[in-house]
């Protein structure tokens, strides 16, 4: 992992909805190579954090860097660096899945020769070359959120944020997905923010940033997060964070 290289530094984030906190003081960053959490229980703030970040939402509080490029002064610029998957599917059912990656290639102004390349690498990667002509309304979650996957890394991003990406999978197609998102930090160098409630989502070699009533409550490796909260596992430094938050 290169952490000299940040694919994102966001820094003094801050959000209200009317008279409600949002997001208060939000700091981190994510360095090449590196899958960090973001972990929290529902209401933490996690989906407002990647509303801003694709810029569904605008904050006049903070700054967000990708890859270096600011949001607010080069937004273009900045979000052609990130690719991601957002937590409600957004596939065109109808289509198959080399049609829904083509159209989103398009998007980038990605030339047909090279994005055909580009989906024969990413589904092959994700073993889903083979089904790149069934629509995507015959597929089931997982292989959904594969080709959700392979339509972010299209454009070759420096930063993956996948938002509470296993929602509604079953476990060993969590697994599977958790566990290929670890694979392609390493093997890629790729930077991923993976937002999640789910403590068995998270490795040990994991970097967690621990997000509640809107503000980062403790940020670091799992070991130092499990040390700092005097526990015996990420569980349990969850729990005592969180103050046993149901999620």
């Amino acid at each position: 992992m290169s952490q000299d290289i940040l694919a994102l530094e966001v820094a003094g984030l801050g959000f209200r909805f009317g008279k409600k906190v949002a997001l208060d003081n939000v700091s981190f960053a994510v360095a090449r190579g590196q899958f960090k959490v973001l972990l929290g229980p529902n209401g933490a703030g996690k989906t407002t954090f990647f509303s801003l970040v694709t810029r569904l939402y605008v904050s006049a509080l903070g700054e967000i860097r990708i890859n270096g490029a600011n949001l607010r002064a080069a937004p273009l610029k900045a979000l052609a660096q990130m690719g991601i998957v957002f937590q409600q599917p957004t596939l065109d059912l109808d289509l198959n899945v080399r049609q829904n990656l083509l159209y989103h290639a398009a998007l980038h102004g990605m030339q047909k020769s090279h994005a055909l390349e580009r989906i024969e690498t990413e589904l092959t990667r994700l073993g889903m070359l083979e089904r790149q002509t069934e629509k995507v309304r015959q597929l089931n979650g997982g292989h959904r959120r594969r080709v959700e996957i392979a339509r972010a890394l299209l454009h070759q991003p420096k930063m993956l944020l996948l938002d509470e990406p296993t929602v509604g999978l079953d476990a060993p197609s969590r697994r599977d997905i958790v566990e290929h998102v670890h694979r392609m930090a390493r093997d890629q160098n790729i930077a991923i923010l993976w937002s999640t409630h789910l403590i068995d989502e998270v490795f040990e070699e994991d970097s967690v940033i621990v997000l509640h009533h809107g503000q980062v409550c403790a940020d670091g490796s799992v070991a130092e997060v499990v040390a700092q909260t005097g526990t015996e596992n990420i569980a349990g430094a969850f729990a005592r964070i969180v103050g046993d938050t149901q999620t």
